[in-house]
């Protein structure tokens, strides 16, 4: 009786229990200790197996590519009796601007590939401002082998550059688009026995929509009746469609009675014209959207939603027209600030595509950026066929949402993807500073930037980067949600948000 009551027994079972609770406090935090290090070692691991994946793979690419170069010319020149220039071969050909006479012209010579001999070529002045925006990664993309051991740097270095250069498959490009428009001629442009010649890829080349753009348009009719309109720029390989299967079903009726929802497919892509003597620059874009909405639709206030490579074309437009664009609103905008001696254009190219194979939309993206030739195989593949990839889509995934994302991205050719991917996405980085200075300081419109947590390809930290050289941009980072799911996987809440937007800078 005494030993149940004594008193060195009665501590005993709560000396026990702080001992257990102490011991198990000091072994899960041993435990998570472990688990960090396990979790950081299997990183470490992965990093470097994707690496060395990525080496193989990436090499394997530079080969075909090579010779795909030289399949295609045979290809081209057995079906269409020439071939097309390609921008392989600009190291042993590169032209340099020389002059500018007071005619208005630009002299252009260009070294032969087994000539010290120039060439003399013309271009009008008018053509000028495209030379200047197109992007040198059309021609700069040296092999994964040379870039991983530097040695493109280093020659680099020893080797002086003309300021100015031009790639001479442009200067071919420039001068048959010159030619073209002095003879006039009425003969619709033929697409490349490479690309899809159906009723709906060719479309556009009737008389009455070659020279516009394909705009969807919902919401208010009468031009009285509309306050203010409302401008939808898709992203990279997409098209109109990718809002109006999403944002235009979520709007209450209240919105569509106020505001005119224009959402276009820019040139190159969905329904629009694909000409194929366009070089796709920031200037074919921005007057094709100027002449098919502002001008056509008499548009005089409006707002601006857009979604990665359209959110550089937004900005553009909100710098032109800093008066009339009353909120911007960005979703996962490619802004990566160049570090310090870096050049922006080339510093683009390696961030968007850094020639991984892990993840794969950043594989995807690196292919198509850096292989010219194995992008136009993919091409010939994919949207040649689309009617068939479309069909076998439809059948197997049976999701309405998954389908028109599908139907977006096979319609466009590989001259204007290519061209966009370079020119838009690469070839404005340089501008971005600019573009961002200018709004920051003469337009007072809203800015909105939304980003989703998961996205692989554009990370959250262009849209903090964006907001740091503009103050007043609101970010919003959207948890579990990635590059597409940030507006097809929450369509009604972003709808929401959209109207909410419009309604307060408009107030």
């Amino acid at each position: 009786m005494n030993f149940v009551t004594s008193p060195h027994f009665c501590c005993q079972p709560n000396s026990g229990g702080v001992f257990f609770r102490a011991v198990c406090f000091f072994s899960q935090k041993r435990m998570a200790v472990y688990k960090d290090q396990i979790v950081s070692i299997i990183t470490m691991a992965g990093g470097f197996l994707n690496h060395i994946l990525s080496f193989f793979v990436f090499t394997l690419l530079d080969i075909l590519d090579f010779i795909l170069c030289y399949w295609y010319k045979i290809a081209d020149f057995c079906v269409e009796a020439e071939w097309k220039p390609c921008y392989c071969s600009s190291s042993a050909k590169e032209a340099a601007l020389i002059t500018s006479s007071c005619s208005g012209d630009i002299l252009v010579s260009e070294q032969g590939e087994y000539s010290n001999k120039k060439k003399i070529v013309r271009l009008s002045c008018s053509n000028k401002l495209q030379l200047e925006e197109i992007s040198d990664t059309l021609y700069k993309r040296p092999s994964f082998v040379s870039e991983a051991s530097k040695s493109t740097a280093t020659a680099t270095k020893l080797i002086r550059r003309p300021t100015f250069t031009v790639n001479p498959t442009i200067v071919e490009m420039l001068q048959g688009k010159i030619k073209g428009r002095q003879q006039q001629t009425s003969t619709l442009p033929i697409p490349r026995w490479s690309e899809c010649d159906c009723e709906t890829c060719t479309a556009w080349t009737c008389s009455s929509s070659k020279e516009t753009l394909f705009v969807k348009a919902d919401g208010a009719k009468a031009e009285d009746e509309v306050k203010e309109d409302v401008l939808f720029i898709h992203g990279f390989i997409s098209s109109s469609a990718f809002w109006t299967e999403t944002i235009y079903p979520n709007m209450s009726e209240a919105c569509k009675s106020k505001y005119r929802l224009l959402a276009v497919d820019l040139l190159g892509f969905g329904r629009s014209p694909k000409p194929i003597d366009s070089l796709y620059t920031l200037t074919d874009h921005l007057e094709m959207i100027e002449k098919s909405i502002i001008d056509a639709y008499k548009v005089k206030s409006f707002h601006i939603v857009a979604h990665s490579l359209g959110c550089i074309l937004a900005l553009a437009l909100a710098v032109k027209y800093p008066d009339s664009v009353k909120s911007l609103t960005l979703l996962a905008p490619p802004y990566f600030p160049a570090p310090r001696g870096e050049q922006a254009t080339q510093y683009m190219m390696r961030r968007v595509a850094p020639r991984r194979v892990w993840p794969p939309i950043a594989f995807g993206a690196s292919v198509a950026c850096w292989y010219e030739h194995i992008g136009r195989t993919l091409c010939l593949v994919i949207c040649k066929n689309h009617h068939f990839w479309e069909f076998l889509t439809k059948l197997v995934i049976r999701n309405r949402m998954r389908t028109y994302l599908v139907e977006g991205f096979f319609q466009h050719t590989h001259n204007s993807a290519w061209h966009t991917l370079h020119n838009i996405i690469c070839g404005t980085a340089a501008k971005m500073e600019e573009y961002l200075e200018e709004l920051k300081n003469r337009s007072k419109c809203d800015v909105t930037i939304f980003h989703g947590e998961d996205d692989e390809l554009i990370p959250v930290e262009c849209s903090y980067n964006m907001q740091s050289k503009i103050p007043r941009a609101k970010v919003k980072v959207v948890h579990n949600k990635d590059h597409i799911t940030i507006v097809v996987g929450r369509k009604e809440a972003f709808a929401r948000e959209l109207e909410g937007i419009w309604d307060n800078a408009s107030g």
